[in-house]
This record gives structure tokens, sequence and C-alpha cells, in this order.
């Protein structure tokens, strides 16, 4: 998955992809632009972005992908542009997750502040989700006896007092624990300790 944030133009209208292609373009923002939401939803490839999504199209309206991009699962904040919207539909796509619903022509500068903004929240939210992966491959690899360890090396407990409590030999616990840091890619007690905390808190 690329880790550069796009944004994704999908409209029927050529005009209409390619002038908000130029101004992405000119303020250096990464597109990709889709002539129908079929099209998007058959090469769109996961990763931080947002969708400038038209409502009234032939075949596949914008609020029928949208329908169709929750039951697959794929989680893009929608942007969505539209000729004429009437307060309902408005009402029924925010209410559905959109993060925002523009009549077109809008203000330059007003959509590509919007459009920022959701840019910025989202390459915030996958360089975590990239961190929680790599944190879950290190924890993956410890075993139940070495979570025991760090749980206690954690907690402040000495070698001596963790063989005791695990009914183990103090050599034992020496390799254990060894490997614990080897694993956790962890140089001190201190990143330990943050290990851990990190493995409490990140979403299974």
């Amino acid at each position: 998955m690329s880790a550069q944030a796009q944004v994704f133009i999908v409209d029927d209208d050529y005009a209409v992809r390619d002038s908000l292609g130029q101004l992405l373009e000119t303020f250096g923002l990464a597109y990709q632009t889709f002539v129908s939401a079929e099209q998007f939803l058959q090469l769109y490839q996961a990763g931080p972005g947002c969708l400038l999504l038209d409502l009234n199209m032939p075949d596949m309206t914008g609020d029928e992908l949208q329908v169709e991009l929750a039951r697959r699962h794929i989680h893009v904040p929608i942007i969505f542009l539209t000729g004429y919207g009437d307060i309902p539909t408005t009402v029924r796509v925010m209410k559905a997750g959109a993060v925002d619903f523009f009549t077109k022509p809008v203000p330059s500068r007003q959509l590509l502040d919007r459009i920022q903004d959701v840019l910025a929240e989202q390459t915030q939210l996958y360089a975590q989700a990239l961190e929680d992966q790599v944190l879950h491959k290190r924890l993956d690899k410890l075993t139940a006896r070495e979570l025991d360890v760090l749980s206690l090396v954690v907690a402040g407990h000495s070698n001596k007092e963790i063989a005791r409590l695990l009914g183990i030999s103090h050599r034992t616990v020496e390799i254990h624990r060894a490997r614990v840091m080897e694993k956790s890619g962890a140089t001190n007690l201190l990143e330990l300790a943050r290990f851990a905390e990190l493995c409490a808190l990140a979403p299974k």
C-alpha cells in the first residue's frame, strides 16, 4: 500500500475531473481520476486519501457507491460534489459517514482546505496503523512464557523474584528476558515498558 496521501476523483464529467485535477496539481497534491463508480471499485488500492465523489452519475450513483464501499469495509473519507443536491440526500449521505457535501461550483480555497484537513488526518491514521502492524508482528513472536516474563519485568520485579513467581530457574528467566528484549526490539527497560504499554493499547 502506498503511504502517499491521494485524492480520488470520481466524476463522469471530463471537464470536472480535469479542472479538479489541475487544481490539486497546482498545490502539489497527488490524485487519481475515475470515470465511474464501477471503475473506482475495480482500480482502488487501499492507502491514505479521500474521495471526491459526484452524486449524480449513470449506472451507479455516488450514494450507491458509498453504500457499496461500506459493505466491502472500505473506509475512505468521502467528500460529495454535486451540481444538485436536495436536503434529504445530503442528510442521508452525511449520516452514512460522508465528511462533507458541496454543491458545484464550490470555491477552490474552501474545497482545498477541506481536502487538506482530511488528508492530514488520514496520513496520521495510516501511519498509526502501520505502527500497530509492526507492533503486533513483534508481539506475535513472543511465547506465552515470554509474555509472562515481560509483564513481570515491566511491573518492576527482579529476575530472582520472577523465577520464584513462575517457578523456574534464575538462568531460565535471564534467557527469556534476553529473548523478550530481542523480539520486542527494545534496548533498555524504558523502551521495554513502552512496548508493553503499546501492546496493551493497540487494537487487536
